[in-house]
């Protein structure tokens, strides 16, 4: 929330990224109700993409008429959208939107490439993105509302982050039953819907190759070389693909080597690909 507040009012698009379920709606929500506090006037407009009622919403031209359609004239109105990456080309309709002094737009994304080149180019730097990332350990004993101690460290590792588990009792079958379906509803909608993947025995032999040598230093050519060992028959710019995929939805992070002799980053050949649990 610190990092938005010196945006709130400015005539810049404000794009919170990050895993599904890590708490960017909840984000929109405190601003709302903080809006509502401080200006009991202001025109407030909400869209959810994963709420049916919006279902019809598919275009820019749709998003665009929907928000002209419920502004106000009189008064600043604030425009919040929920996993804008559904709606075809949105960035035009934030472009086009963004010339009304009146609107102060917001949105959510849970796909890295909703600010790519392209877009970004399109948006010419009028935007500014904020990274959501689950609860670290501090802020996990504050909602869990537990001390420092061994055991709730070993809690924080096991169970991880995520903001919505305070509703849950930490409990193994309770947790692991929670995490796996949002993994499974990553996967499936972020990955191999979003990008069409067809070989998804491959996919999950690359997760499980990550998860099993997260923090350590490989290749493309070291993953790919590795399963040919397995039997698994895999290009290393195959296994760059796909793990591209998995960074795109939030689900690994890839952390680059720096060259200290030469001052610069190392190239894709050589870095260190973590799961994105906890930041």
């Amino acid at each position: 929330m610190n990092r938005v507040q010196p945006f709130i009012g400015k005539n810049l698009i404000k794009v919170f990224t990050g895993q599904r379920r890590v708490g960017k709606s909840h984000l929109l929500f405190q601003l709302i109700q903080q809006i509502k506090e401080s200006e009991t006037k202001a025109n407030i407009i909400y869209i959810n993409k994963e709420d049916l009622a919006f279902e019809a919403l598919k275009t820019a031209k749709d998003l665009n008429d929907y928000v002209i359609q419920h502004q106000s004239k009189n008064q600043k109105n604030y425009v919040f959208i929920d996993e804008i990456q559904e709606i075809e080309n949105f960035e035009d309709a934030l472009r086009s939107l963004l010339i009304d002094d009146t609107m102060d737009l917001y949105c959510t994304g849970s796909n890295a490439e909703l600010l790519s080149t392209d877009i970004a180019g399109k948006l010419s730097g009028r935007f500014i993105e904020i990274n959501v990332y689950s609860l670290t350990y501090i802020e996990f004993l504050e909602f869990q509302q537990l001390k420092d101690s061994p055991e709730s460290l070993q809690s924080y590792l096991k169970y991880g982050g995520l903001p919505y588990l305070i509703h849950l009792p930490l409990e193994e079958t309770i947790v692991f039953e929670y995490l796996k379906n949002i993994y499974s509803t990553i996967i499936f909608r972020d990955v191999i819907n979003r990008y069409g993947v067809r070989n998804t025995i491959f996919l999950e032999q690359l997760i499980y190759f990550l998860a099993s040598n997260t923090g350590s230093i490989f290749s493309a050519k070291s993953i790919s070389d590795f399963l040919k060992s397995q039997k698994v028959n895999i290009a290393p710019n195959q296994v760059q693909v796909y793990a591209q995929h998995l960074v795109n939805a939030f689900l690994i992070h890839q952390v680059k080597r720096y060259d200290m002799e030469g001052k610069r980053l190392m190239g894709y050949q050589a870095r260190s690909l973590n799961l994105i649990d906890r930041k």
